[in-house]
C-alpha cells in the first residue's frame, strides 16, 4: 500500500506524476439497472468480435472486414454517420471508422474516444481489445443525445497489435498523423484499453519497475496512463470519474520510455503532440490471458466493466462540456 511516505518518495521519481491516495475502497455499491443493461450490452459486443467473428488482423483480413461492418451497423444505428480511413498494409486493405458528435461553441476542439478493433495472432481477443471496443460504442450511445461545447470523435483503429504495434503502419499513428496534417486541434485523447479484467486477491498485480513499490497488490483498480506532457489531462479526467464512481482507481504520468506507458493508440498521439491517456485494467501486468487463444468473453468481468464504462462516459461529459 501507499503510504504518505512512499508517495511523497513516488513524486521525487524523475518526470513522474502518481495519482494521491483518494481511491475508493471496499465493496462496490449495488449495481443499478442501468449499469446491469451495460454490462448486458457490453457483453454482446464482445462476444459479437471475439467469438462471432473471433481472429481479426491482416492474417484473417474477413475478421477485419466482419468487424467494420459491425461497427458500421451499429454506430448507424446509433444515429452516427461512419467515416472511413482506408490504406494498405502488406498487401490487404485496412481501415479506420471514426463517427462525430459536433461540438457547439468549441467545435474546432476535439475530444477523442479510440480503441483498436484488431486482434494479436491467434487470439480472439475478447478483452483486448473487444472490451474497449464495446466500451467506445456504448460511450457513443449514452452521449448521442448530450450537447457537447467540444465536439467528441469515437474511433475504431486497426493494426494495433504487432506487427504493426508503434510503426508508421499503426492504424492510430496513421490517424493521428492526418489529424496533424490537416491542422485539427485535439485536446484530448482516451484510448479504451484492456478494461475487464479484475481480482482482488493480493499479488494479482505486476508492475514494471519501480512502480511495484508505490501501487496496489491486487488487481482490482482501473489505471488511467499517460506521458509526462498529458500530465494534466491524466490528473483532470481521473479527478473527475473519482468525483463521481465508487470503483478503485489509479493514475501514472510518466515520460512514454518507460515500460508500458505507451502500449496502445495513446503513444500514436503523443507523436503529433496530442495530449493522451489510456484506460486499462493494465493488461499484461495483471490479465493471465493476455494475447493468448484464452481471452475469451468468459473471462471478462461485465459487472465491474460497466461501471468503469459508466464512470469514464461522466468524465467525458465534463470533459467535452456536454449537457
Amino acid at each position: 500500500m501507499l503510504t504518505i511516505a512512499s508517495f511523497a518518495a513516488a513524486q521525487t521519481l524523475p518526470g513522474v506524476w502518481m495519482a494521491p491516495r483518494e481511491s475508493f475502497k471496499g465493496a462496490l455499491p449495488t449495481a443499478t439497472e442501468e449499469e446491469k443493461t451495460l454490462a448486458k450490452r457490453l457483453e454482446t459486443h464482445v462476444i459479437m468480435l471475439a467469438t462471432t467473428i473471433g481472429q481479426r488482423n491482416v492474417r484473417r483480413p474477413e475478421g477485419l472486414q466482419q468487424s467494420i461492418d459491425y461497427l458500421t451497423a451499429t454506430m448507424k444505428s446509433l444515429g452516427y454517420d461512419v467515416r472511413e480511413q482506408a490504406f494498405e498494409a502488406r498487401g490487404v486493405t485496412v481501415k479506420n471508422l471514426d463517427a462525430e458528435l459536433k461540438g457547439s461553441d468549441k467545435a474546432d476542439e476535439i475530444v477523442v474516444i479510440g480503441a483498436h478493433y484488431d486482434s494479436a495472432a491467434d487470439s480472439p481477443a475478447a478483452n483486448d481489445n473487444g472490451s474497449g471496443v464495446a466500451a467506445v460504442i456504448e460511450m457513443a450511445r449514452a452521449l448521442r443525445e448530450s450537447k457537447p461545447s467540444r465536439t467528441i470523435r469515437f474511433v475504431f483503429f486497426v493494426n494495433e497489435e504487432p506487427p504493426f504495434f508503434q510503426t508508421d503502419l499503426m492504424g492510430s499513428k496513421v490517424y493521428a498523423e492526418r489529424s496533424r496534417q490537416r491542422g485539427e486541434k485535439i485536446v484530448a485523447m482516451l484510448s479504451m484499453e484492456t478494461i475487464g479484467w479484475y481480482a482482488d486477491e493480493p499479488g494479482t498485480q505486476k508492475y514494471p519497475p519501480p512502480f511495484g513499490q508505490f501501487f496496489p497488490s491486487e488487481g482490482n483498480f482501473i489505471a488511467f496512463v499517460g506521458d509526462t506532457k498529458s500530465k494534466d489531462l491524466v490528473e483532470r479526467v481521473l479527478t473527475s470519474f473519482r468525483k463521481t464512481t465508487r470503483f478503485p482507481s489509479e493514475a501514472v504520468a510518466a515520460p512514454e520510455q518507460v515500460t508500458g506507458i505507451g502500449f496502445s493508440d495513446q503513444w500514436s498521439f503523443w507523436q503529433y503532440g496530442y495530449p493522451a491517456l489510456m484506460v486499462t485494467d493494465t493488461a499484461l501486468f495483471r490479465y493471465p490471458h493476455y494475447h493468448t487463444t484464452d481471452d475469451t468473453p468468459d473471462k471478462i468481468d461485465y459487472d465491474r466493466m460497466s461501471r468503469v464504462v459508466a464512470g469514464v462516459t461522466r468524465a467525458v461529459r465534463e470533459l467535452a462540456g456536454a449537457k
